[in-house]
């Protein structure tokens, strides 16, 4: 190749080139840290990558039950762009203690019924008595658990425990409903939901640097 003609490709590739160097070269972005639980900035779900939306404690006074983290496609501020949002999305829970299960699928048939329409509850009930059941089987979850509710367009609801998907869940019809996942996600952020701190925190883009909140 001629110095003229390969000057010429090295310069036709030079954009590219400092494009793949900055990308390899760019620092991933620090986890958030809240109660001493790193909650990731991104995430993957049905093999879309999901961004943290925001993240919160749920507390009962001094007591403090788990960090909760929601990850999206893209940014929402409000309950109704979170339940409109496209794709896949997850909500994330760090257990900051030991409890049993039962007493989280108790909290979420409650959440449901506070923040639902009797036509919401009527059309959801059947897959959340499904999904809090399943949630109610998983017994004893201990501090540091982590309990994902990922919503899969094309599959429906799946839940895991400590990056586990638990056997079934996705076979139950109950668990594909259109109206679950928004039931579910309503007991959060809807107009009276588990915790209005935690609301807050749910649909505020956390900072771009590394927080220790609560550390």
């Amino acid at each position: 190749m001629s110095l003229r003609r390969r000057s010429l490709v090295l310069a036709a590739l030079a954009p590219w080139m400092a494009a793949r160097a900055g990308a390899q070269g760019a620092a991933p972005e620090p986890p958030l840290r809240i109660e001493g639980r790193r909650i990731p900035r991104r995430v993957q779900v049905a093999g879309t990558e999901l961004r943290l939306n925001g993240a919160g404690v749920r507390a009962v006074a001094w007591f403090k039950a788990f960090v909760a983290a929601l990850y999206l496609t893209q940014r929402a501020a409000t309950a109704a762009e979170v339940l409109a949002a496209p794709g896949p999305k997850r909500l994330q829970m760090h257990l900051l203690t030991d409890v049993p299960a039962a007493e989280l699928g108790k909290a979420l048939r409650r959440g449901v019924q506070r923040n639902s329409t009797p036509a919401e509850r009527e059309l959801a009930a059947a897959p959340v008595e499904q999904l809090a059941a399943a949630i109610d089987a998983l017994g004893t979850l201990r501090n540091g658990d982590v309990l994902d509710l990922d919503w899969d367009p094309s599959r429906g609801v799946g839940l895991s425990l400590n990056g586990t998907l638990k056997n079934g869940l996705r076979e139950q019809t109950g668990l594909s409903h259109p109206a679950l996942y928004p039931a579910v996600l309503r007991a959060f952020i809807g107009d009276r939901p588990y915790d209005e701190r935690l609301k807050a925190g749910l649909l505020t883009a956390p900072r771009t640097t590394s927080s220790s909140l609560g550390d």
